[in-house]
Order: structure tokens, then C-alpha cells, then sequence
């Protein structure tokens, strides 16, 4: 299975986000860009790749762990950035240090259930929202996502969610997601 840990925005938030991505996708040059679509947005914690099946129960334990260890915390997207010329992203404001650190816990928790994890960098809060296949000029987005300020939410839950990548081979096809697991932070619930 193809799996990442992700914070996933409630519907109140990602319906603020799709308001800010409609005026995006209405500024020239926006038909360069493969837009995301809400069932793509997440803040992923730690992309673990293909993970086999006969580590998933350790991998379940460790994740529960590092849930109960993590409080809940406020957030809510802000802003923007970019990754090159080729990534658009909302970021995030508030609990951005417990957010952080419950990326450590989940990478951490990852590597002692066998999972073969990319090599460890520093964590950048981000929801990506658009792709482009070449070298695009994004400030005219980055401008218009400055403005973007989202309401808060308290962030209760880690979720294990499963990726599936287009194989139909249609454009603008985009990646299913199923969320596979699920605990709540701090032990609550």
C-alpha cells in the first residue's frame, strides 16, 4: 500500500480553501497549472511509500503511540508559498511547533515499524494546491494566496491515509485517497 500520515482540514476550512482556489484558477496563466481538488488536500506529516502489508499492525501501534503522545492543537491555513516553479502550496498558522513535532513522532514511529523512510529533513508545513509539469511563473498566485487567511480549527486527529495513483491514463485524472487509519490526539475519544 501506498501510505503518508496526514492533518486533514475539516470540511468548514476546505470549503474557505476552495474560494481562495477559485479566484486562482481564474488568473491568467492558471490553465498551466493541475489543480488539486479537495479530496487531494492535506498537510502530509510523513510520506511513507509502499509499505507492506505485514507491517501495518506495528505501524498502527506505533501511530496510535505517537497520537496519544501529541495534545490537540489550533491551526488554520494561511498564506502561501511554492516549492521551485513547479509547486504552489497554502501554508499554516498556529500549533505550527506541535505540528512539527507530531511529524518527528510519526516519522519516528514509521522507521521503528520497518518502514523504509526517504532520508529525514526539516518539516514545512503545506497543502498543496497546484502543479505545473514546467517551469511556471507562480507569483501572480503567491500575491493572491498572501491575502489567504482561513479560520481556525482545533486539530484532534491523525490519519493514516492510503494514495492511489491515476492509472487510467486520462488527463487531469487525479490521485484517490482512503483514509485507513485514524487516532485521536492526546488520547481523547
Amino acid at each position: 500500500m501506498r501510505l503518508f500520515a496526514a492533518v486533514l482540514p475539516p470540511e468548514e476550512q476546505q470549503t474557505e480553501l476552495a474560494h481562495a482556489v477559485d479566484r486562482l484558477v481564474r488568473l491568467p496563466g492558471a490553465e498551466r497549472l493541475r489543480w488539486t481538488s479537495r479530496p487531494g488536500w492535506h498537510f502530509t506529516l510523513a510520506f511513507m511509500g509502499e509499505v507492506d502489508e505485514d507491517l501495518l499492525p506495528d505501524l498502527h501501534a506505533r501511530l496510535g503511540r505517537a497520537a496519544r503522545r501529541t495534545d490537540p492543537f489550533p491551526l488554520r491555513l494561511h498564506g502561501g508559498g511554492h516549492f521551485g516553479r513547479r509547486a504552489l502550496w497554502v501554508g499554516a498558522a498556529g500549533g505550527i511547533d506541535t505540528l512539527r513535532l507530531l511529524a518527528e513522532r510519526v516519522d519516528a514511529a514509521a522507521r521503528r515499524a520497518g518502514v523504509a523512510m526517504d532520508e529525514h529533513r526539516r518539516y514545512q508545513a503545506h497543502l498543496t494546491v497546484a502543479r505545473a509539469r514546467h517551469d511556471t511563473d507562480l507569483r501572480p498566485f503567491l500575491a493572491e494566496l498572501d491575502r489567504f487567511e482561513g479560520r481556525r480549527w482545533q486539530v484532534a486527529e491523525l490519519a493514516l491515509v492510503r494514495s492511489r495513483l491515476p492509472g487510467s491514463g486520462v488527463p487531469g485524472e487525479q490521485p484517490r485517497y482512503e483514509t485507513v487509519g485514524a487516532w485521536p490526539l492526546g488520547g481523547a475519544g
